[in-house]
């Protein structure tokens, strides 16, 4: 019965995108006026244009678009059909390819397939986070319909491609309604369409299906919507970055188009000036996400490459090319062994061999760059010439002793202000030795909706879920950090910074990577604020600890031995508490993890601090680990002079901070 109703319904919708494509638009002259006809190549669409043989000026408009091999897609381009018939398009694809045939759509990857109607209906809301409203305007599954067709030759795909895309004109005319233009007619959406539609465009176009009307309707939205971006560009951020690529890339995707040359030039000058303003010294993008960083590349990469496509990369000049070399290697500075970053200000994970691909793109452009041929050859050829390193001016740190499998690597954000996806969480951190991420970063769960949406947001955001120092664990006011100290050397590295985190409380962080091996940790909470100071942290959620309150330590019990330690070595009274604890790896998707704070409280001026310690160790059982300080050790002077014992085994630890 259920195969029934489904063949009852493509057969349906079937019939409604082949009448859709019987109701051909006329052809007359006004279906030409977007387009520049003196273009090489459109000798005789011209010559029959002025004689008004205009059906025959739209055939021979689709001929040049069927044989155009002059411009190169980065993915999909006319010619390659024999080449790619019956190759698999893979299991994603071909899902959201046929699913698209029933209307089931899958606007964001962080859900599954939503039932969109016989009849679709573009304002279906089925989860109230504004992400899933917006993406479903983005059509991304358009692409994997054309894949389909240029696998398998079907025209099924075609035909209902042609009527989605009439069906979506339709009913997402701009100034339908407000609401609605909210969504479908954002900027970033509509630069998301113009993106991949040339792409679609050569999938669909040698398709019988694909008739003149067709393309010059095609023709027609491509032209409103690249208008539309550059009279209406985001005020700044990344979606600035992505819509200006996008203008730029249009222009050069469609050069035939009267506006394509103004395209390109504006987008061209966006990204010369943004470039500038966004991008801090050390080559890390304002916004301060890993994953937006590396977004920013892209476009700044897909740019370039565009505007060579067009024959004006000149128009970029050579200080452009050296940002996109900085921000490349300050991802690679960022960089765990598996090529994942920490999940700051709303990242996620991806596959080494994705981000591998990404620095193999970036090795191409800089050939001479030896620790981007490092990255891209997974370490088989270039070299990495450091350790730990700094990007100041963005406020991410690198302890390290290597940079393979076996290393340990524990990145900190202690930056400025920052835009949208940034979070109040300066002085937070992930560790990653030997190939396990012990302290991932809570990440970001959702953006945002309606206040439901918002409230789940908001706990990902809040400090205390982050491994900092809290006030009444209210949110910090402000991230503003100043590096006081910052020094890699052979035995001991240092980092010293502070953050008015809260009114009346600054807070500074010290941490000491010792003997490239672990680290202590000294917090200062300086101002006249009263209240109840935590210092929190957050474990992987396998890690299945043992809280010793007693000790005020908390030990990880991973069956292979690697394991990790932290545990409070102040002589003051100090409690150790557990607390919720979440972290997100994928959009919309959470899991429970274990989280601990140490406390005390601040009842006057005076300076508090915490010193923990976070070391990673060999073995089912945990170091005892006690400290003393020495003669002349004066934490508020900033002179350290200690002795830690280690299983019996002393270490001394001297240190001037300022």
């Amino acid at each position: 019965m259920m195969n029934l109703k489904k063949t009852t319904l493509l057969i349906l919708l079937l019939l409604l995108a082949g009448l859709s494509n019987a109701q051909e638009s006329l052809i007359n002259e006004k279906s030409f006026e977007n387009i520049n006809l003196s273009y090489p190549g459109l000798e005789k669409v011209k010559e029959l244009y002025n004689s008004n043989k205009y059906d025959e000026a739209a055939r021979e408009l689709v001929t040049y678009y069927r044989n155009r091999k002059s411009i190169k897609q980065p993915d999909f381009n006319v010619g390659d059909e024999a080449r790619f018939r019956g190759v698999n398009i893979g299991k994603s694809n071909q899902e959201k390819a046929d699913n698209a045939l029933l209307h089931k759509f899958q606007p964001h990857k962080g859900y599954g397939f939503f039932n969109y109607g016989a009849d679709i209906n573009w304002e279906y809301w089925p989860v109230k986070d504004n992400e899933v409203r917006w993406q479903l305007h983005r059509v991304t599954w358009w692409q994997s319909m054309g894949m389909a067709y240029r696998s398998s030759g079907d025209e099924k795909y075609a035909k209902e491609w042609i009527f989605q895309f009439r069906d979506w004109t339709k009913k997402n005319a701009l100034g339908l309604s407000k609401e609605n233009d909210r969504y479908a007619w954002r900027p970033l959406e509509v630069s998301e369409r113009t993106q991949s539609l040339p792409g679609t465009f050569n999938l669909f176009v040698v398709s019988p299906n694909f008739t003149p009307a067709f393309l010059l309707e095609f023709l027609t939205l491509f032209n409103q919507q690249v208008n539309y971006i550059t009279a209406n560009y985001s005020k700044e951020g990344n979606h600035l970055l992505f819509e200006a690529q996008r203008v730029l890339s249009a222009g050069a995707s469609f050069p035939e188009l009267k506006q394509a040359g103004n395209w390109r030039k504006s987008g061209i000058e966006i990204l010369n000036r943004e470039i500038k303003l966004q991008v801090f010294a050390d080559g890390i993008q304002w916004e301060l996400s890993p994953t937006y960083h590396v977004a920013t590349i892209e476009i700044f990469m897909k740019a370039y490459n565009s505007a060579k496509m067009a024959g004006v990369a000149n128009e970029f000049p050579e200080s452009y090319v050296k940002t996109i070399e900085n921000m490349a290697e300050g991802a690679a500075k960022i960089s765990f062994p598996d090529y994942n970053n920490p999940m700051f200000g709303d990242s996620w994970l991806v596959t080494k061999e994705a981000r591998m691909k990404q620095f193999q793109n970036w090795a191409k452009l800089f050939p001479d760059n030896q620790m981007l041929k490092y990255f891209a050859t997974d370490g088989k050829e270039g070299a990495t010439n450091y350790l730990s390193s700094a990007l100041p001016n963005a406020g991410f740190y690198t302890f390290r002793n290597g940079w393979n499998n076996k290393s340990t690597v524990m990145i900190v954000k202690a930056g400025p202000p920052a835009e949208f996806h940034a979070q109040p969480d300066n002085g937070t951190f992930e560790l990653w030795v030997k190939g396990r991420n012990f302290t991932p970063d809570t990440g970001c769960y959702i953006y945002s909706g309606d206040a439901e949406v918002t409230k789940m947001r908001d706990w990902y955001r809040q400090t205390r879920v982050h491994s900092t120092l809290t006030l009444d664990n209210q949110n910090m006011v402000i991230t503003k950090a100043q590096q006081n100290k910052w020094e890699a050397g052979k035995n001991l590295d240092i980092l010293t910074y502070t953050n008015p985190s809260y009114t009346d409380l600054n807070h500074q962080r010290t941490i000491l990577f010792i003997d490239q091996k672990y680290f202590l940790i000294i917090d200062k909470a300086i101002g006249k604020a009263t209240g109840n100071l935590g210092v929190h942290f957050q474990l992987r959620e396998d890690s299945k600890p043992v809280f010793d309150k007693t000790k005020n330590s908390v030990n990880t019990t991973y069956a292979d031995g690697n394991n990790l330690l932290i545990q409070s070595l102040n002589t003051d009274k100090v409690s150790l508490n557990e607390e919720e604890g979440k972290v997100s790896y994928v959009y919309a998707k959470e899991i429970a993890r274990p989280a601990f704070v140490f406390e005390k409280a601040k009842n006057d001026d005076k300076t508090q601090q915490f010193i923990s310690v976070v070391y990673p160790y060999d073995g089912d059982k945990a170091p005892e680990i006690s400290i003393n300080e020495n003669k002349g050790n004066d934490f508020e002077k900033g002179i350290i002079n200690l002795t830690l014992t280690i299983d019996g085994k002393k270490s001394e630890v001297k240190s001037n901070l300022k």
